[in-house]
């Protein structure tokens, strides 16, 4: 016997082996003896000759010529009912697994009007970690105190005016917006930037917002807008309130149901925010210290690049703001404020440009800013967004290398700055082309 691969092959040139034929009752008899046939003869008188019959012989049988291929469709038909056996227990599976989720769905998922996000989405946001941290935060306490000499606290809030009336800072943020305003500060040459930031190398350090806005737009955000208290002050923080929009009306439901907040704090549905994005040219762009808190650090991380002298903070710092009134519904959710102003449609489209500072409650109409100058690009127009757009943001915030904690809930609000500390050089147009 010869072989190929691990298959016996059988030589076919040697006979197969014949079975030795099987003897007949009568021949049998015959070898008996004559007694024997004598007596078979009287009983059955049959002729004294009997005829000698032949036995039948059976076919010979050989074995089959080995076929590599007759074995290989044999083999290649039992691993197709294998695989298919497998990928009907597969599907099967994906079937249940599909089954349990859209069950949970159902349970987990309320309508819009009841107010509720999805908590299969708020248990996926609060399950994101922040990223491995392979260096310390080199923009950590980049936040200048000093300017031209150690110790000389340039940057420390000062009085708007000196004592004998004259100007004691540069101009001054949040200002009016409304379309056709300008301030009464002269500005000089300073033109604020008029392309969107990313153009001119910067990118978002942080993110933030007031209580109401701090700017003003006439109709839009002002002293006679809306919301579900009158109080002036946050009444847990203190924190001073600013314009509000025009929006809220409390016999809708989207303006009063509570949220549910899971990662921003103090947060009030029906209320006015504005947020702001500070952008710099000295950030740590695309890196994990690119967001920092408090944003100083961020825009001031990389040094070289900002300049008192020559002046070009206003070519490298630029803030964008934009003003919500939050309400409890989803068909106003936007995924991603994290990194920008919305600019989708209608939305962002009508934008002021001008050059200002540095905002907040330690700040006012007497006592001054020195972070200045500084772009800013303000939307005019107040715009809704969900309650969850906002708590995705807080997510987002919390997912960074750098703590941003402080940064969860609303600042207390800068009186609108008045004409004699605000810029004259507002520019009015439509949003700028990306």
């Amino acid at each position: 016997m010869s072989t190929e691969g691990d298959n016996p092959v059988p030589d076919t040139d040697v006979e197969s082996p014949v079975e030795s034929p099987i003897e007949s009752p009568i021949e049998s008899n015959l070898e008996a003896g004559p007694d024997f046939v004598e007596s078979e003869v009287e009983q059955t008188e049959a002729p004294t000759e009997t005829a000698k019959v032949e036995p039948e012989e059976k076919p010979v049988e050989t074995e089959k010529e080995f076929d590599p291929d007759e074995v290989a469709k044999e083999e290649y038909s039992m691993i197709e009912k294998a695989l298919a056996g497998l990928f009907a227990i597969a599907t099967l599976a994906l079937l249940i697994v599909v089954v349990v989720l859209v069950a949970g769905l159902d349970k987990e998922v309320a309508s819009p009007a009841s107010g509720v996000v999805s908590s299969v989405v708020e248990e996926e946001v609060a399950v994101i970690r922040k990223p491995p941290v392979l260096e310390t935060n080199y923009c950590e306490g980049k936040k200048p105190k000093d300017a031209f000499t150690d110790g000389d606290k340039y940057f420390y809030n000062t009085e708007c005016m000196t004592e004998d009336g004259q100007m004691n800072v540069l101009e001054q943020a949040g200002g009016n917006v409304t379309k056709g305003y300008k301030g009464s500060f002269d500005a000089g040459d300073r033109v604020p930037i008029l392309e969107p930031y990313w153009k001119m190398g910067m990118c978002p350090v942080n993110v933030h917002w007031h209580l109401g806005a701090e700017h003003l737009s006439e109709g839009e955000y002002d002293e006679n807008g809306k919301g579900p208290s009158t109080d002036k002050y946050d009444e847990d923080k203190g924190e001073r309130r600013g314009n509000r929009c025009h929006y809220y009306d409390e016999s809708d439901p989207k303006f009063t149901t509570p949220y549910e907040w899971k990662h921003c704090v103090g947060m009030i549905v029906g209320e006015t925010y504005e947020v702001h994005w500070p952008h710099s040219a000295a950030g740590a762009c695309g890196t994990p210290y690119q967001y920092q808190t408090p944003f100083y650090d961020g825009v001031f991380c990389n040094n070289g690049i900002i300049s008192l002298d020559p002046l070009n903070t206003y070519q490298k710092i630029g803030v964008q703001g934009q003003i919500y009134t939050i309400v409890n519904d989803e068909d106003y959710y936007y995924p991603d404020l994290m990194r920008g102003m919305i600019v989708s449609g209608d939305i962002g489209k009508e934008i002021t440009k001008y050059t200002g500072s540095t905002t907040g409650t330690s700040r006012d109409n007497e006592v001054c800013s020195r972070y200045t100058p500084i772009t800013w690009q303000v939307d005019r127009e107040c715009h809704m967004v969900s309650a969850s757009s906002f708590d995705k943001m807080c997510a987002d915030m919390m997912a960074q290398a750098d703590d941003m904690s402080l940064d969860l809930h609303a600042h207390g609000a800068r009186i609108t700055t008045a004409d004699y500390i605000t810029a004259d050089n507002q520019h009015n147009r439509l949003r700028y082309k990306a």
